[in-house]
């Protein structure tokens, strides 16, 4: 624990005096920056690996988890902690229908609890859901990467939103460049962040009437599955059963290990999503779906993966005297 700690205080260490000194490292928006909370709130960044170290030891699904988080997030109203806002009327963000499967609330209701002793009102709900997932991929053997702080929380949380601006998985690469464009991220953020699909697991509702049993609404199965895959899948999830929730690992063969296995399964036809395998149906994507496949070191997407989290992560952010920051990040919105 003590070396984990070292490891986190000397990375970042070095990412701060990477901006003083001018290597290129990625620049704040609108007053976020990396090491933002050097002064005040100085280990706040040990403080998140520490706890998500023991999240991740006692259930390593919630990894996966915290990181899918950041998207349900980032994509609505942006990055601003709304998701943690509950509705006493049941029209918040945590009521809308993309997040009724989300895990993670407790979690970062926690690491707050933990933070709110070590620095009161001081790290937002929207900057610890940022670090969490960014530990998350770390914790899976991942990259390490400076995430840029600052983000303060919103204070409007709409299911409406919710409904409309997240990604599904059985969007078509068309739908994903709209809904990515709409954000201010491309293609390469599309195909990149599609990646974290190399951990964690998924409902069979959230796939199997498209892809196994019901493609288009003819009753068949989706053409550009692998047959065998399919096989495999319809063992393990009901056909006409609309809130199966047995669980599917998205990355059978390495679900808990951030790598490269992912595009090697979406260029094998064995990708879980429609969305997934929508990657090959756009020249870019599909090539780096090729090229990653191909590929011997994942270093490539790793420095990819570090960009597009940093892309992400500048959503619509509040900073300065926009928003607040709440000591209890699941305040109620109403």
């Amino acid at each position: 624990m003590a070396l984990a700690l070292l490891l986190v205080r000397l990375l970042l260490v070095a990412a701060v005096a990477a901006v003083a000194s001018g290597v290129p490292v990625p620049r704040g928006y609108a007053g976020l920056a990396v090491g933002f909370y050097k002064e005040s709130c100085p280990h706040a960044e040990e403080l998140v690996l520490a706890e998500m170290r023991e999240i991740v030891r006692e259930d390593p699904t919630l990894g996966p988890a915290l990181l899918r988080f950041m998207l349900h997030d980032c994509f609505v109203r942006g990055c601003d902690g709304s998701i943690m806002l509950k509705s006493r009327n049941g029209t918040g963000e945590r009521n809308a229908f993309p997040s009724y499967s989300l895990r993670g609330y407790d979690e970062i209701d926690h690491i707050k609890t933990k933070l709110e002793a070590e620095c009161p009102r001081t790290v937002s709900c929207a900057d610890i859901i940022v670090m969490a997932a960014r530990d998350a991929v770390f914790l899976s053997n991942g990259p390490w990467f400076p995430v840029e702080t600052g983000r303060r929380d919103g204070r409007v949380s709409f299911e409406y939103d919710a409904n409309n601006d997240v990604p599904g998985p059985n969007n078509t690469i068309v739908d994903l460049k709209i809904y990515f464009s709409f954000k201010g991220l491309g293609w390469k953020d599309i195909v990149v962040l599609s990646g974290s699909h190399t951990i964690g697991r998924a409902q069979c509702s959230t796939f199997a009437g498209d892809r196994l049993y019901n493609y288009t609404g003819r009753g068949v199965q989706d053409p550009t599955l692998n047959k065998t895959y399919a096989g495999e899948l319809r063992s393990l999830c009901e056909p006409g059963l609309p809130d199966d929730r047995y669980m599917v690992e998205m990355d059978p063969t390495s679900p808990y290990t951030f790598d490269l296995g992912y595009y090697r399964d979406v260029l094998n036809k064995r990708g879980l999503f429609t969305s997934d395998q929508a990657l090959m149906d756009d020249r870019w994507t599909r090539e780096y779906v090729e090229r990653m496949a191909a590929a011997e070191s994942p270093d490539e997407f790793f420095r990819d993966y570090a960009e597009a989290m940093t892309n992400m992560g500048r959503i619509e952010v509040l900073t300065g005297g926009n928003g607040e920051i709440r000591e209890t990040c699941t305040a109620y919105v109403d």
